[in-house]
């Protein structure tokens, strides 16, 4: 047995794992052992996923009645009433099935009322009393203006969607992905929530002509709290009605396709909301059901309920919603949120050097938990082999990016969470005249290179309310003042050239996919702080000032072409997917940075004030360079001190190296690639 263990593929891989194969191997059978008990009942993983197509509001064309279904083990009795019965609570009661299941048929011809756009409510009685509640599996929900209370509407238009023939986006031809991390309500200028159409019709262009070709799509399902940034989902199926109709999100997903931009949904099954109006929270009146029940079903850090993985028709539940999401709204993958609070009881809020073989495979590990993320990925993938799916998790469990048949979760990518915090350090605690070259080097590749890992220097997270952007943490107010092209500040001549230089050196380093959030590739100078009552309710600072880019003579211009840029070079010499760099030169006392990648020569010159002229270093081959890219060009805000038009030949030393000189230039990033071979 211990051969038979040993010979998974993630432990023959790595030596540090071999006095836990053993809890490998268990992971690995516990994951076969529940798909088996799956596919003895279901015949099948992906027909196991089809609870919506049971669930919820369905119209039967056979019968020409409508067919409501609710899964409710506990509740003494579950009434559905809505504008068709004129809201009359109890006139018409479901029967109770088998399973805990409760279902009610509405003739078309007895109940004409009830149709399309029909608002909707199920009275359920349990232990708890009486509760109104949202059908779990309804397909859209509405707030009332006046009273703000959130209802279930029958969402079943007359007439499908027409996807214009174009039901399948290959994701494979995009090949690197470069990937725009988007919110549609704050998308807009203006002050108020902004919609899926004005996202299709005013950011997607935006977007493709920044060169990213995915979109990372948040607060997609329907949440009560605005503020919430869509991580406290209520309804699961319901795409948000804050932005419009599901025939809009579709339009948008359609547009971004027709594009070449695929759209990643970021979807939030780590936790959900505690509301009763809305939410799934003891919905049979019972303490639990699809969450655990007690203490261990409630979030101690995020004021949530957690979802009780070990239930067969809670893992049905969730991975209906993905195959939901796929088919319905042709999502190319999912950005799984919160999988670190997912993989331990703890939820990851312990010590960060507490991490060991026996915490991430024994003491406080979640088996349910990482049972159901590879049940996900193997749905997901049987779905649409191409599909991408990407783990928020930043406590390192190994194998997280592994393929299930040799013991991994199976996720394609994991978040290359350490960067951010890298760069927070650097910027809040050390000078950057002492920033250390070996470290930031070694700081942006430690990782393990057979596991996909997308890389940014900040995400949304970065940019909420108490924290600060890059951007901002650079240059502070100095942004509402100095930000004209003529104006003179120390401070924002530095952040220009510090913002660029830490985008590229962390997408050249530091993963095998690009992330970046919505508005920080030109510098957006404010926060995020969505309408509360702290703030007055206010939609100041839930959008983006796109008039900053829009408008000439700002510096977030120059940001922005060199965001372009960068990602264009990227783009041309797939330098994503491209191996292990190799470090060319360290220099400490100059503050240079030198190293190859996809045959392209970078040279970070970090130093405050010194250029360097003549400054002389290694290059893996001999001949005569070309400067392809500097962030001192005047169209990025530099001062052209570097010429483009030159070529840089290398001489060949004694010992048979190949030495280039250039004009070493401060605060600098320079990118060469040979033009002609000795």
């Amino acid at each position: 047995m211990a051969s038979t263990y040993r010979n998974l593929k993630l432990v023959k891989d790595d030596p540090w794992l071999e006095p836990v194969a053993k809890d490998v191997w268990d992971r690995y059978e516990r994951y076969r052992d529940r798909l088996k008990q799956i596919e003895s009942e279901f015949g099948s993983l992906t027909r196991f996923a089809t609870a919506h197509e049971y669930f919820g509001i369905h119209f039967n064309k056979e019968t020409d009645t409508w067919v409501y279904r609710e899964w409710a083990p506990r509740a003494r009795d579950l009434y559905f009433f809505g504008d068709f019965n004129n809201w009359h609570r109890h006139g018409n009661r479901m029967n109770r099935l088998d399973n805990g299941v409760w279902e009610i048929i509405l003739p078309r011809e007895q109940y004409p009322g009830f149709k399309h756009g029909s608002l909707v409510k199920v009275l359920v009685h349990g232990v708890n009393g009486w509760n109104e509640r949202i059908p779990v599996y309804i397909r859209r929900v509405v707030q009332d203006a006046e009273t703000s209370n959130f209802t279930g509407q029958v969402w079943a238009p007359p007439v499908p969607f027409d996807w214009g023939g174009r039901d399948r986006f290959d994701l494979k031809a995009l090949g690197e992905l470069y990937i725009y991390e988007a919110h549609v309500g704050m998308s807009g200028e203006t002050p108020e929530v902004s919609t899926y159409e004005f996202f299709t019709r005013e950011i997607l262009p935006r977007i493709k002509a920044g060169g990213y070709n995915a979109i990372q799509l948040m607060a997609v399902a329907e949440h009560p709290y605005y503020g919430s940034f869509g991580y406290h989902v209520a309804n699961y199926f319901a795409p948000s009605s804050k932005f419009g109709t599901p025939e809009d999100l579709k339009c948008l997903i359609m547009a971004a396709h027709n594009m070449g931009i695929a759209v990643i949904m970021d979807v939030v099954h780590s936790h959900t909301v505690k509301n009763y109006n809305e939410g799934l929270n003891d919905f049979d009146g019972s303490d639990g059901l699809y969450t655990h029940s007690g203490a261990r079903g409630d979030h101690p850090h995020w004021g949530s309920r957690v979802f009780d993985y070990g239930k067969l028709d809670v893992i049905r539940f969730l991975l209906s919603n993905l195959r939901y999401w796929m088919q319905e709204f042709h999502f190319d993958g999912f950005r799984f949120d919160g999988v670190t609070s997912m993989l331990y009881h703890h939820h990851g809020f312990v010590d960060s050097s507490f991490w060991n073989q026996q915490t991430y495979f024994s003491d406080g590990v979640e088996w349910d938990a990482q049972t159901y993320l590879q049940l996900a990925n193997r749905l997901v993938h049987r779905i649409r082999p191409d599909a991408v799916t990407i783990a928020e998790d930043v406590s390192g469990m190994p194998g997280i990016g592994a393929p299930l048949k040799d013991g991994g979760l199976g996720f394609d990518f994991r978040l290359g969470m350490g960067l951010p915090d890298y760069w927070i350090h650097q910027l809040t605690q050390v000078r950057d005249e002492n920033w250390s070259m070996d470290g930031m080097f070694n700081a942006l590749t430690n990782r393990k290179w057979d596991v996909g890992t997308v890389a940014y220097c900040e995400s949304h997270d970065q940019a909420m309310v108490g924290d600060k952007t890059i951007a901002f943490r650079l240059m502070d107010q100095e942004m509402y003042w100095k930000m004209g092209e003529h104006d003179q500040s120390a401070i924002v001549e530095r952040g220009v050239a510090l913002h660029k230089m830490i985008r590229l050196v962390t997408l050249s380093l530091g993963g095998d996919a690009w992330l970046n959030f919505m508005g920080n590739e030109f510098g957006h100078p404010e926060w995020l702080d969505f309408p509360r009552e702290g703030n007055g309710w206010s939609y100041w600072y839930a959008r983006r000032q796109w008039s900053l880019i829009d408008k000439p003579g700002l510096k977030y211009r120059h940001l922005l072409e060199f965001d372009r840029a960068m990602i264009d070079l990227s783009a041309k010499h797939q330098l994503l997917h491209a191996g292990f760099p190799t470090l060319l030169n360290v220099d400490e006392e100059s503050k240079t940075l030198v190293f190859e990648r996809a045959g392209l020569v970078f040279i970070f010159n970090w130093h405050p004030t010194t250029s360097f002229p003549d400054y002389e270093f290694t290059v893996p081959v001999g001949g005569d360079y070309r400067l392809l890219l500097s962030s001192d060009e005047k169209r990025f805000g530099g001062w052209n001190r570097q010429d483009g038009s030159l070529l840089y030949p290398t001489v060949q030393t004694k010992e048979g190296l190949h030495r280039m000189r250039i004009y070493n230039t401060n605060r600098t990033v320079a990118v060469f690639k040979i033009a002609r071979n000795a």
